[in-house]
This record gives structure tokens, sequence and C-alpha cells, in this order.
């Protein structure tokens, strides 16, 4: 029976990703790239300067700062997708899955200020008066109530893409391969760790947003700096080979010699699907947390939102993948995800110590992502039944913490891979259908800048 379900959910997953959703996810965010005109792009050091706080007000509605809301949607992007989702990527699409990785991040950062405008700019609130974002309330408030069934539609996707099932299974898998469990005792090793993730993770989201938007603010200049110095660090020993390495990405990213079935699509396809993993832009979870922002301008939180997959994908996947592509090991690799990262990292830094700073690196990724799904899935249900009902999902969602420490990653990314499909569907065509507004508010929002309104 249980061997049916994951056959069945695979099957969905690679049907699901075929070529109209490929169209809908990267042709969308393709024709939002060039319908913005670029514009919002000319304006990455404003961006920065609303990040530092030169614009925030305390009477704003919301419940984040502006800074705090990235901190938080980076703290659930910048997480296990970066590490293992990057492994999985190469060892399913082989380097060249990094390039579509980029090309989707680039259109993904013109997504995410459209659909994170939106988000503040049709904001709706819950029956407590609490301001709350993303696509169910961008769909209702700016299309109309005709279109609640497609708000429900994401919200209902929504509530299995933002369960906590990769990171907890990552997590575990990465204290597994650390400490050298063996296999007899692997099942009661797995169990344990995940009862302790899932005890760790209650003690801040039972606090609610704030406390979220509190911890992650303070992990997540914490784990980049941690993760980017040693990365760093392995490229400077492998400096040499850097120069071939970025040449094997763009060459393989055309000549479709995929590790599976060696298409050009499938390779395409895989490094989308990986990237929408890792910086999730058009899948709808960040306008979630950029919604709950402290600001009455939603062009501000739109670029504010698309620093994210530049962070995110252009960054720290980038430096990831170089990393394991470097140290050779991906070649031939038995095995995929975390346990492919740290063989790269153990193979170059002396003393092992790559599996050491990798697990500090893995815990602080893996429990900020944690620490911020809660809020997805609890907003989510919130919409569908009630706040009341909704902060029930945190029991439930620490509950499925210690299942998916136990059973298999192919099926934990299957299971994934479909619903952040389906979540793609309505966030990408609400978007679409809104973009006008969007741009307008923007033309009028850039020229009150340059006549110093702001000022």
């Amino acid at each position: 029976m249980l061997t049916d379900i994951q056959e069945l959910v695979a099957n969905f997953s690679s049907w699901i990703w075929g070529m109209p959703l490929l169209i809908l996810l990267i042709g969308g965010g393709l024709y939002l790239f060039v319908y913005s005109g670029l514009v919002p792009f000319k304006y990455m050091g404003h961006a920065i300067a609303i990040l530092r706080g030169k614009y925030d007000k305390k009477d704003s509605p919301g419940d984040l700062s502006h800074y705090e809301a990235l901190s938080s949607a980076i703290a659930a992007t910048v997480g296990m997708g970066n590490i293992s989702g990057v492994a999985i990527a190469i060892a399913m699409g082989g380097p060249g899955a990094i390039f579509w990785m980029w090309v989707s991040a680039f259109v993904g950062m013109a997504t995410k200020f459209f659909t994170c405008t939106l988000a503040i700019m049709y904001r709706g609130e819950d029956e407590e008066g609490n301001a709350k974002g993303g696509p169910m309330y961008v769909i209702t408030e700016g299309l109309g109530k005709k279109w609640k069934p497609l708000a429900m539609f994401f919200a209902t996707a929504g509530l299995v893409g933002t369960l906590p099932a990769f990171q907890a299974n990552q997590l575990t898998q990465t204290m597994i391969d650390v400490f050298n469990v063996n296999e007899a005792n692997e099942f009661s090793a797995k169990l344990l760790i995940g009862i302790t993730i899932a005890a760790i993770v209650s003690t801040v989201i039972f606090g609610g947003i704030q406390r979220i938007g509190k911890v992650a603010g303070k992990l997540v200049p914490l784990m980049v700096v941690i993760y980017l110095l040693t990365v760093i660090t392995i490229l400077f020993i492998k400096i040499d080979e850097i120069p071939s390495i970025i040449s094997l990405i763009f060459t393989d990213a055309f000549s479709g010699n995929a590790v599976l079935g060696g298409a050009l699509g499938a390779l395409i396809i895989t490094g989308v699907k990986r990237a929408a993993f890792s910086n999730e832009a058009g899948l709808g979870t960040a306008p979630m947390m950029h919604g709950t922002a402290k600001t009455d301008e939603p062009i501000r939180e739109g670029l504010v939102a698309m620093l994210g997959p530049a962070i995110d994908t252009l960054l720290v996947c980038t430096l990831t993948a170089l990393a394991i592509l470097s140290s050779g090991v991906w070649q031939g690799f038995d095995g995929n995800g975390i346990s492919m990262t740290l063989a790269a990292f153990d193979s170059v830094l002396p003393f092992h110590s790559g599996s050491i700073i990798l697990t500090i690196c893995v815990l602080i990724f893996a429990f900020s992502t944690l620490f911020t799904y809660s809020f997805y899935g609890f907003s989510c249900l919130s919409y569908l039944t009630s706040v009341k009902t909704g902060k029930y999902y945190n029991h439930f969602y620490v509950l499925v913490i210690i299942v998916a420490s136990i059973i298999k990653l192919d099926f934990v990314i299957n299971l994934m891979d479909s619903a952040y499909a389906l979540m793609a569907i309505p966030t990408v065509l609400s978007t679409l259908i809104l973009a006008p507004k969007v741009k307008k508010a923007a033309s009028v929002y850039f020229q009150k800048l340059k006549s110093g309104a702001f000022n």
C-alpha cells in the first residue's frame, strides 16, 4: 500500500512538472521581467535603504519590519534547498542544471517583485483584525469573491507544500551521516532525532509570527556569513578548477547531457524545479510573509522581496554548486542530497572539518526554515477555516517533523514538488492578471522617489 502511494506521488510529480507548468512558471516570470521594463532592478540601492529601516514607520499596518519580513522569508528559502537541493539538482541533471537555476532566479526576482507588491496592495484581514497577505488574499481582494475557489485551491495545496518534511528529513540524515550510525540502529536514531527537532521547533513556533520574525532576524545573518566563509575557503583551495567548472555549467546546460535521460527539456525542468524549491519565486509562500510587513507602500515591499532570489539562488546556491563540482565527488557518487554535500566538503577541507562546519550550517539553515514554514501552513489553514482552528496547525506540524525524519527522501521530494506545482498555478495566474496594477503603482512610486517626496 505504501509503495503504491509513493509511486502515485512520483508519477503525479513527473506529470505536473511537464511543459505547461514550465511555460507558466518560467514564461510567466520572463513576461513579468520584460513587462517591468527592468525598472525595479534599477532601484536595488533603494531596496537596500528600505531594508536598513530608512523608511520604517511604527504606526504602519502590519506585524514585521521590512528587515524582519525579508529575514523570515529568506529563513524559509535559504535552507536545505541551498545545501542538499543543489546536490540533488547536480545528481539528477548534471552541472548544466545550475545554469537553469540561474535563469529561474533572474526571472524569479521579477516574479517576487510583483507577487509581494500585490501581497501588500491587496492585503486582507483575519477575523481578529490582523493584517494578512498571500495569494489567497490577493485573489479574493484583487480579483473578487467569485475567484475564491482559486484562492482555496492555493491554500489547500499550501497546507502540503509548506510541511516541514524535506527539512526534517535532511537534517536527520545529516546527523546520521556525521555520526556514522550503523544500519541496525538507524531507525531508532532517526526517531530520536526527529523528536528532538520537534521539541526545539515547538519553543519558537508557538510564540507566533513576531517571535518567528525576531528569531529569523538573528539567525539569517549568522547562517549566511558562516556558510559563505566556509564555501569561499573551499573555492580558494580549488581556485585553479573554478574557470573550467563554470565553463562546464554553461556547456552542459545546452548539451542536454543530463544524468537522467540526457534530454535538454528534462535538464531545464530539473533546474527550474530545484530553483523553485530553493527561492520559491512564483509559488506564493514569500507573499504570505511579506504581506505582514509594517508598511503602507506596496512597491517598497516588492523591492525588498526582490532581493530574496538574488541572495538565495544567485549567491548561496551558486557557491554551493561550485564547491560540490570543484570537489569532483559528484561524478559517480552513490547518493545525493546532503550526503553528497557532506562528502564534497570533507574531501577538500582538512581533518574532516567540512562535516563539522556543514553540520553547524545545516542545523541553523534547517531550523530557520522549520520555524518559518509553520507560519505559512498556519496562514493557509486559517484562511480555509478560522484563526482559532489555524492555531491547532502547529501541533500537526510538529508531528509531521517526527514522521518525516524516518521516511524516504525520494517520497518527500516528490510530495513537495507536487504541492509546489499546484501552488504555482493560482499564484502566477493571479499575478499576471493583476500585473498592470503593480506597474501603474510602481510608476507613481518611482516618480515620487525622484521628486524627493519621501525624503
